[in-house]
């Protein structure tokens, strides 16, 4: 599905993608609508003037309640675990998990603990990161190197 100007049908589960950059991408997920006003679901930092992480960790992180087009107008539908697991039931494992960790302080992690990991936790009950995944296969030869000859 493109993401030029989409707006796919959501459905109170799915996981949004937000595209950052070539890179990185920003997930949510589908809370529904209230008051006709579609919300998401998803993984923040409660300091707004900290837009990025040091070292790739936040202390101060939440699970937030947004509208959907807060976070951006270009968006798209990834429920890329659909395949290999089961997602929950919305009503009865997904929304309780959501409104239990609102407002709860959370250790925001690039690594094991970004807001993919955190959204496919809430669908599927598994921490994955798809696009760390990607990235990590490149970077941890270098951090190796650097290991190995003991200037990391």
């Amino acid at each position: 599905m493109g993401l030029k100007n989409s707006h796919p049908q959501l459905f109170p589960g799915d996981i949004v993608e937000y595209p950052r950059n070539k890179f990185f991408s920003h997930f949510a997920v589908y809370y529904g609508e209230r008051d006709g006003v579609p919300y998401v679901a998803h993984l923040t930092s409660r300091d707004a003037d900290i837009k990025i992480p040091l070292f790739g960790r936040a202390l101060r992180s939440e699970v937030k309640l947004d509208p959907l087009g807060m976070l951006g107008t270009k968006y798209r539908v990834n429920n890329m675990m659909d395949d290999t697991h089961s997602p929950r039931d919305f009503y009865a494992a997904v929304k309780p998990a959501i409104d239990e960790m609102m407002g709860q302080a959370v250790t925001f992690d690039i690594l094991f603990h970004n807001s993919e990991h955190q959204a496919t936790f809430f669908r599927y009950g598994v921490k994955r990161s798809e696009q760390i995944e990607k990235i990590y296969k490149h970077v941890m030869p270098a951090w190796k190197k650097l290991f190995m000859e003991r200037r990391l």
